[in-house]
C-alpha cells in the first residue's frame, strides 16, 4: 500500500481543489504534498535495514532478506507515526516551515520538536524516540521543499499534512496488524484488520485492487485538472496483461504472508508501457519511437489493472 497511500490523498485533497477551482498547477501542488505526506509515516520502515543488513550478512536469497526487511521493521511500524494524537503536532511543525523567516518561529518550531522528542522517548524508549527524530525531520524537511518551490501557505500546507498524514493508518487496515492510532495512549482505535475476503488470496488480491482504485483515482484528479484524456495514450499493448493469467500455475498463490512473487511480478507487467515502438519503413528500415512518460506510465498502469484482473479471475477458475 506504498503507494496507494500517497495517491489516495493526492486524489482527495488535488479533487477537492479541481472542485474550488482553483488553477491546474496549484490543485496539482497541493495534492502532490498531501501525496508526500501520506507517504511521510512509512519513514519508519527505516529500521527495517538493519535486519536486511544482518540477513545480508548472512548471505541470504531474495525471500529471506524480503523476511529480514518486514520481520525488523515491524518491531517499531505502524506506531509511532501511524498516530492519529501525533498528526496535528507533526503537521503544525511542517506548516511553519512556510514562516521559517521569523525568529520566534523557528524557535518554537524547535520547542515542539524537542517535546514530542521527548515525550515519545519517556514512554516508548530510545528506539521509538529515534523514529519519532526521523518522523519529524520528514515533516520539516517536505516543509522545507514545499516553502522553496511553490507558492503554498502555512493553511495549505496544514491542510494537506493533516489529511496525508491521517488518512494514511486506515490504508493500512487490509494488509496488517491494525496501526497504533492512539500512540502513545494505552487505547485502541480499532482492534482486527478489515477482511475482504476469507479466503487470504483473494483478500490479497481485493487490497491490491484497492490500491489500483487509489492509483486511478489519482490519474482521474490529473485529467480533471489538466484536460487529458487518458484514452488516447493507453496503447493496445496494454491488453497482453491477460497473459499473466498463466502464472497462476507458476507462482505460489499469494497470501499477506508471501505475497513477494505475486507483487513482483505483476508490477513487472507494468513495463509493457515503457517498451519502444517498432515500426518498418521500407525506404529506412526499422524505426524505434520510444514512448512519452504519459503513454509509458498510462499503459503500464493499464497493463498491471489487467494483469491483475486476468489473475484474480484465473484464480477463481482454477482453484
Amino acid at each position: 500500500m506504498f503507494v496507494g497511500h500517497a495517491a489516495l490523498a493526492f486524489a482527495i485533497v488535488g479533487a477537492v481543489a479541481v472542485a474550488r477551482g482553483w488553477p491546474s498547477e496549484r490543485a496539482l501542488a497541493i495534492g502532490v504534498v498531501a501525496g508526500a505526506f501520506a507517504a511521510l509515516p512509512d519513514v519508519d520502515m527505516v529500521y527495517a535495514l538493519v535486519g536486511v543488513a544482518g540477513a545480508g550478512v548472512a548471505g541470504s536469497g531474495a525471500l529471506a532478506l524480503a523476511g529480514a526487511f518486514w520481520s525488523t521493521g515491524n518491531v517499531v511500524h505502524r506506531a509511532v507515526t501511524h498516530s492519529l494524537v501525533l498528526v496535528p503536532p507533526v503537521a503544525l511543525l511542517a506548516a511553519l516551515r512556510t514562516l521559517s523567516a521569523a525568529r520566534r518561529v523557528r524557535a518554537f518550531s524547535a520547542v515542539v520538536a524537542t517535546l514530542l522528542v521527548v515525550l515519545i522517548a519517556a514512554t516508548g524508549g530510545a528506539l521509538a524516540a529515534f523514529v519519532t527524530l526521523l518522523f519529524v525531520a520528514g515533516a520539516v524537511a517536505v516543509g522545507t521543499v514545499v516553502d522553496r518551490h511553490t507558492d503554498l501557505g502555512p493553511t495549505e500546507v496544514a491542510v494537506a499534512a493533516l489529511v496525508g498524514l491521517a488518512t494514511h493508518p486506515f490504508g493500512d487496515l487490509f494488509t496488517g496488524e491494525p496501526p497504533a492510532m492512539l500512540y502513545p495512549l494505552d487505547a485502541a482505535l480499532v482492534t482486527e484488520r478489515v477482511t475482504l475476503a476469507a479466503d487470504p488470496t483473494l483478500h490479497l488480491l481485493a487490497a491490491f485492487g484497492v490500491e489500483l482504485a487509489t492509483v486511478w483515482a489519482a490519474v482521474a484528479v490529473v485529467c480533471l485538472a489538466t484536460g487529458l484524456r487518458p484514452t488516447t495514450a493507453v496503447t493496445r499493448r496494454a491488453t497482453l496483461g491477460a497473459g499473466y493469467a498463466a502464472s497462476v500455475l507458476l507462482i505460489p498463490a499469494p497470501t499477506l504472508d508471501l505475497s513477494y512473487p505475486f507483487v513482483f511480478s505483476v508490477l513487472g507487467v507494468g513495463l509493457l508501457g515503457v517498451l519502444p515502438r517498432v515500426r518498418l519503413v521500407r525506404s529506412r528500415g526499422p524505426t524505434v519511437e520510444p514512448p512519452d512518460w504519459l503513454t509509458a506510465a498510462l499503459t503500464g498502469l493499464s497493463a498491471i489493472t489487467v494483469a491483475w484482473l486476468a489473475y484474480a479471475v484465473a484464480y477463481v477458475v482454477v482453484g
